[in-house]
């Protein structure tokens, strides 16, 4: 095990759900870990997070606070900041201008939502103004949703959170659906209302209506939407010259390796549905194989060392 201050079995770049899982089964198996993380969470401004098997409800960021409290526990390094750049030999720049180098790199970073620029959006967003239905669909069960139609997911978006409401709205908005998708839309009971969709209505810190741009308002206490994702930071995979897919998302095997050797990738900068269970599984399956990696070249090394 390597002893300098600033090299590491392992660098993760990356604190969230992924991130940290792998973190603690990498400190488990007792190799030296330095996890980045610039704290800046996708899910903060979710006031809870759910679908977690024995942390359904907990808030976000008191997931983050007791993984971190675990990981640190194992002698894993949590460092606060942003990574820069990677260079030769996963040499990590960090905007500090710090640097730290890892033999392994595992990058969970997550994605940037794209969220169209209408009033109220941004200001709603994880609150009621939602992007998962499995995630929010149970606490908005039974309200007047909407969801407003941006891309050619929206459609079936509107079609699941039909599963948590029979008082589902439709805003073409960008994206009007086909005729076979007003058809299924209308064969379950889910209006489609035409017309850009000028502001989203806040009384009283709550969501209560959609205003069209020509003034009709129609009444909603919730509202979903699919935003485009990329992943985050823009540009850390391919200039590791990790494969993407056509959406810029690493091309990966069953542990999230990518195609450039030593380097893997989980949570949502992989996929970006992954909701935070399925994330840190796969930070977890990549923790496994980076270490089984790791044994494999320390077996070289012992045997070289051994024959000379």
């Amino acid at each position: 095990m390597n002893n300098n201050n600033n090299t590491y079995d392992v660098v993760i770049v990356g604190g969230g759900a992924a991130g940290l899982s792998a973190a603690l089964v990498l400190g488990r198996a007792r190799r030296r870990v330095a996890v980045i993380d610039a704290g800046a969470p996708r899910n903060a401004p979710a006031a809870h997070m759910q679908g977690f098997l024995s942390r359904d409800g907990m808030p976000p960021a008191e997931l983050m606070a007791a993984a971190r409290a675990e990981v640190t526990g194992y002698g894993v390094d949590v460092i606060n900041g942003t990574v820069v750049g990677v260079g030769p030999s996963f040499t990590v720049r960090l905007g500090s201008g710090d640097t730290v180098q890892g033999r392994r790199l595992l990058v969970t970073t997550g994605v940037s939502d794209e969220l169209p620029d209408i009033p109220g959006v941004r200001e709603r967003w994880g609150r009621d103004l939602l992007h998962c239905p499995y995630c929010h669909g149970w606490e908005v069960r039974d309200q007047p949703v909407g969801v407003l139609g941006t891309n050619p997911g929206s459609v079936l978006d509107a079609q699941l959170v039909r599963q948590w409401s029979d008082d589902v709205i439709y805003f073409a908005h960008t994206h009007d659906p086909s005729m076979t998708e007003e058809a299924e839309l209308e064969a379950r009971g889910i209006t489609v209302v035409r017309g850009e969709v000028e502001r989203l209505l806040i009384d009283n810190d709550h969501l209560t209506g959609v205003e069209l741009a020509d003034g009709r308002i129609v009444p909603r206490t919730a509202v979903f939407i699919r935003p485009i994702n990329t992943p985050h930071p823009d540009g850390l995979l391919a200039s590791l010259g990790c494969d993407l897919d056509a959406a810029g998302f690493a091309v990966v095997d069953g542990t999230g390796k990518t195609s450039t050797n030593g380097v893997w990738a989980a949570g949502n900068v992989v996929d970006p549905r992954a909701q935070v269970i399925t994330s840190a599984g796969a930070g977890s399956a990549s923790a496994i194989a980076i270490n089984a990696d790791l044994v494999q070249e320390d077996i070289a090394a012992a045997v070289s060392c051994h024959h000379t």
